[in-house]
């Protein structure tokens, strides 16, 4: 399932880049694995939502040889621009300054698919998110989303090996995937395909666990505490109707 990461990561210089651009569990593995439930052609316009610096891009670029517009709210277009040279992508990959919560710069039915890893959850947690996306993708396109979350709804209940680490934003953001189900399913202008915890939930968390991201050791706290108990990472992938 993830040959093209590990051989990418087999190469010191490569794994360094990995190290240096991650910005949460390992996109590019995040990636590989839900890219292997989709049916993705060569060539085809992909939007890479919350791309961050970009490993996800790569993934699709290189892998599928998909033209990926890589969209995002916090990293410099130019910066990623400089990456996807780097990389060799540069002519696979459109870099673009974008927030979805304000509308994005694109034409209806512009894409065949809308692609995003451990980025949804900080905009796409509320029901208006879903139906402002599905009009970019043309019909019978898809919509694939990763994203952290929980086992099961805390609540007021919340573990108390986790109550250091259960601050606000972390509350709001990260559910489970009974409560992203309830949220997609309600949502008339899409086809849930496959929703599931991921596979490569332990080693993207302990490869992320590697970079130099300023605050990574409180993440590193969080997860020797939840010790795999709570945290899972979560995929749901639907079809425009």
């Amino acid at each position: 399932m993830y040959q093209f990461t590990d051989k990418f990561l087999s190469d010191p210089i490569n794994a360094e880049y990995v190290r240096k651009n991650m910005m949460g569990p390992n996109a590019m593995r995040l990636s590989e694995e839900m890219a292997s439930y989709l049916d993705i052609k060569p060539n085809m316009r992909v939007l890479d939502l919350g791309c961050g610096c970009g490993l996800s891009t790569l993934l699709l670029a290189k892998k599928y040889g998909v033209n990926v517009f890589a969209a995002d709210l916090w990293i410099s277009p130019t910066d990623n621009y400089e990456r996807f040279k780097l990389m060799g992508i540069d002519e696979k990959a459109v870099p673009v300054l974008a927030d979805a919560t304000k509308g994005l710069p694109f034409a209806n039915e512009y894409f065949d698919l809308l692609f995003s890893v451990d980025s949804y959850h900080y905009f796409g947690d509320n029901r208006e998110m879903l139906p402002s996306l599905i009009p970019f993708v043309k019909k019978g396109g898809h919509i694939a989303i990763s994203i952290p979350g929980i086992k099961y709804e805390f609540g007021e209940n919340v573990p108390d090996e986790m109550k250091p680490f259960w601050v606000e934003d972390v509350a709001r953001t990260i559910h489970s995937i009974d409560w992203w189900k309830n949220i997609w399913e309600d949502e008339k202008g899409i086809k849930i395909v496959d929703i599931r915890e991921m596979a490569c939930c332990e080693q993207t968390w302990a490869e992320w666990h590697t970079s130099s991201w300023e605050g990574i050791e409180e993440d590193i706290a969080m997860k020797k505490a939840e010790n795999g108990n709570y945290y899972n990472l979560i995929q749901m992938i639907a079809q425009v109707l």
